[in-house]
């Protein structure tokens, strides 16, 4: 058997070291990917990450929106109005036509002459 230098006799015993940890590693993902699919990991990674990402940004909206709420009371207070406006225009505007219609109604009685009183014998 020949000699080996020192040098090379520690070279192999981190290899080694390195390959039983990487078979370990490889093991412990065969296992892991046997009790759930890579689909499966690969969705929940993404919709975690997602929500995440949609979570932190909201927070950042709202307290932008806090932070020029204070400062702008009044342009709120427009748009609210604005918006409540908008989503109940369909029936402020059948009330409208309801009136219009009254109004109408009673303008062409108003315009008929009235019927002559009947004479009878006296």
């Amino acid at each position: 058997m020949t000699l080996l230098p020192p040098r090379f006799i520690e070279d192999r015993a981190i290899r080694d070291a390195a390959r039983a940890v990487l078979s370990e590693d490889v093991d412990r993902l065969r296992e892991s990917l046997s009790q759930e699919g890579i689909a499966s990991r690969v969705s929940l990674g993404v919709t975690s990450t997602i929500s995440e990402r949609l979570r932190s940004g909201a927070e950042d909206v709202l307290t932008e929106i806090r932070t020029q709420a204070g400062e702008r009371k009044g342009l709120i207070a427009l748009l609210v109005g604005a918006l409540i406006l908008w989503l109940a225009r369909e029936p402020i505007f059948g009330w409208l036509e309801d009136r219009l219609e009254e109004t109408d109604d009673n303008e062409e009685d108003a315009a008929e002459p009235p019927a002559p009183a009947p004479q009878g014998d006296l």
